[in-house]
């Protein structure tokens, strides 16, 4: 029963990695040109590859295969072949679909912690450091008693050490 639930498992297992290894091989290219125009379609993977596909969050607009993806790279290609200029298109997309669908957001009151955050956290992980390192050059310590003394030599010599007085 166990090696039946097993082999089972193993069975599922290799499926799974064969068919994403198909699909990785399948889908490790890049969008498919649509117009007959490698200009525009120079343009179009350009810019989508500074917009991020809001379905896979991880990847740009140009590298997936989501629907979504797929329509916001045909809306970029009418919205370049009717003649609007980058920033249009992006404003555009960012007016849909926030700020988010852009890559590197712009620097505004609503973005403010994602550009200066990081700065924020290694300042105050500095201070932090720089506070643990005074404090710990101002501690005093505590010097050992004549009985701890001597069990710590005992230690050193690998002698049992001497029993301690009762308290």
């Amino acid at each position: 029963m166990l090696a039946e639930r097993f082999l089972h498992s193993l069975r599922t297992g290799v499926l799974l990695l064969a068919c994403c290894a198909a699909g990785v091989a399948h889908a490790a290219g890049e969008a498919v040109p649509v117009s007959d125009d490698p200009v525009l379609e120079a343009r179009v993977l350009a810019l989508s590859h500074n917009l991020r596909c809001l379905v896979c969050q991880n990847e740009s607009v140009a590298e997936s295969r989501a629907p979504l993806a797929v329509d916001m790279r045909n809306q970029v290609r009418e919205q370049l072949a009717a003649g609007k200029s980058e920033k249009e298109v992006v404003d555009f997309l960012v007016a849909r679909f926030g700020d988010f669908v852009v890559f590197t957001p712009p620097f505004k009151a609503s973005t403010v912690l994602l550009w200066l955050g990081p700065a924020i956290l290694l300042v105050a992980a500095l201070g932090a450091f720089a506070l643990r390192l005074r404090r710990r050059q101002q501690e005093v310590p505590v010097p050992l008693g004549e009985a701890e003394r001597a069990r710590a030599r005992a230690l050193l010599e690998a002698a049992p050490p001497p029993e301690e007085p009762h308290k």
